[in-house]
C-alpha cells in the first residue's frame, strides 16, 4: 500500500485488488467471518457504549483508515460516494445478523462461545499489530468455527427473532458507526493524509481491540468504557500536525557553500584582494625563476602572462 503496510488490509488487497472492493471487503468481513455474530450473541453491542466500540474497532478502525487514505482514488465526492455505496451493502447485513441473533444463539452454549469469541478478537488484534506474529495464528473465521463446534447443542434448535428491538437497533448502530468512521476519514482525507500518523493509529487500535475482551469475558464492566478511551488515546498519539511540513523545512544540501551564487550578488571585498593577492604572488615567482634560466624566452611563457 502507498501509505501504510497495514498487514490485514495488505492480505485482502492481494486477494480482492484496491480501491472500493478493497474497502467493501475490510467492512464486511466482521460479517463473513462471524466477528459481529459472536459479539452480538456475547453481548457486546447491548448498550450504546458497546455500540460505538464494535463500530469504530471492527467495521471502522485502522484497516478502514488506511484503505480510504491510502487506497482511494478519485476525487472527495467520488470517494463520498463510494463509501456511502458500501454502507448500503454493510448496514442491511449488520441489521439481518442481529436479528437473527436467538436463533444462533438457541443452538450454542454461550459460556464457551463467548470465550471463542473474545479469543478471536484478540487474533484480530494480533494479526493488526503485526504481520509476523499473524502468519502463526488462525484465521477468525476458522476460531469462530472451532467455538461453534464445542458449544454446539442441536437439541436446543429454535427459530426465534430478538425479541427486544434496541439489540436490533444497536446492532444495526454498530455497522452504521463504522460507516460514519469511514464517511469522516473520506472527507478530511486531503488533512487526514499530511497530519495522521497511520502506522502509529494501528498499533493503538490493536491495543484497544485487544481490550475488548475483556469487556466481553465481563473482566471490566461493560458500562466502562475502557476500549475507547484506548482509541482516543490513540487518536491523539497518532496526530501529527507537523508532518507535511517536515520535508519543506529540510535543507537543501550544498546551499551554505554558495552564498554568494544562492542571492545573485558578487563576491566580497575581501574575496577579491585576496584574489589579486594571490596573482601578484604568482606573477613575481614567475619573474624571478625567470631571471635564474636565461634560456626561457617570452614566448615559452604560459599565454595567460
Amino acid at each position: 500500500m502507498s501509505a501504510s503496510r497495514h498487514p490485514i488490509a495488505l492480505r485482502l488487497e492481494r486477494q480482492v485488488g484496491e480501491g472500493t472492493r478493497l474497502l467493501a471487503t475490510v467492512m464486511a468481513l466482521p460479517l463473513l467471518d462471524g466477528i459481529f455474530a459472536a459479539l452480538v450473541l456475547a453481548g457486546a453491542v447491548s448498550t450504546v457504549l458497546g455500540m460505538i466500540e464494535v463500530g469504530l474497532l471492527i467495521f471502522g478502525g485502522s484497516a478502514t483508515l488506511a484503505v480510504v487514505l491510502a487506497e482511494m482514488e478519485g476525487t472527495r465526492p467520488e470517494q463520498i460516494k463510494n463509501v456511502l455505496l458500501v454502507g448500503a451493502v454493510v448496514v442491511p447485513l449488520a441489521a439481518l445478523q442481529a436479528a437473527i441473533a436467538p436463533t444462533i444463539e438457541s443452538v450454542l452454549a454461550m459460556p464457551i462461545f463467548e470465550r471463542f469469541a473474545a479469543l478471536v478478537i484478540l487474533a484480530v488484534a494480533a494479526k493488526t499489530a503485526s504481520a509476523s506474529i499473524g502468519e502463526y495464528l488462525p484465521s477468525p473465521g476458522i476460531i469462530i468455527g472451532l467455538g461453534m463446534i464445542a458449544s454446539f447443542r442441536p437439541g436446543g434448535f429454535e427459530f426465534a427473532l430478538v425479541t427486544e428491538p434496541m439489540y436490533v437497533v444497536y446492532g444495526t448502530g454498530a455497522a452504521a458507526v463504522g460507516v460514519a468512521f469511514a464517511l469522516s476519514i473520506a472527507v478530511f482525507a486531503p488533512w487526514l493524509r499530511g497530519n495522521v500518523d497511520i502506522d502509529r493509529f494501528r498499533f493503538g487500535s490493536a491495543v484497544a481491540l485487544g481490550v475488548l475482551p475483556l469487556t466481553i469475558l465481563r473482566v471490566i464492566p461493560s458500562e466502562a468504557p475502557l476500549a475507547l478511551a484506548v482509541l482516543a488515546v490513540t487518536g491523539l498519539l497518532a496526530f501529527n500536525p507537523e508532518g507535511a511540513d517536515a520535508t519543506a523545512d529540510e535543507e537543501v544540501p550544498g546551499d551554505d557553500a554558495t552564498p554568494a551564487a544562492a542571492d545573485g550578488g558578487a563576491p566580497d571585498d575581501g574575496d577579491e584582494e585576496d584574489i589579486f593577492e594571490d596573482a601578484e604572488q604568482a606573477v613575481q615567482s614567475i619573474d624571478e625563476s625567470d631571471d635564474g634560466s636565461p634560456g626561457v624566452s617570452d614566448g615559452d611563457r604560459a599565454p595567460w602572462l
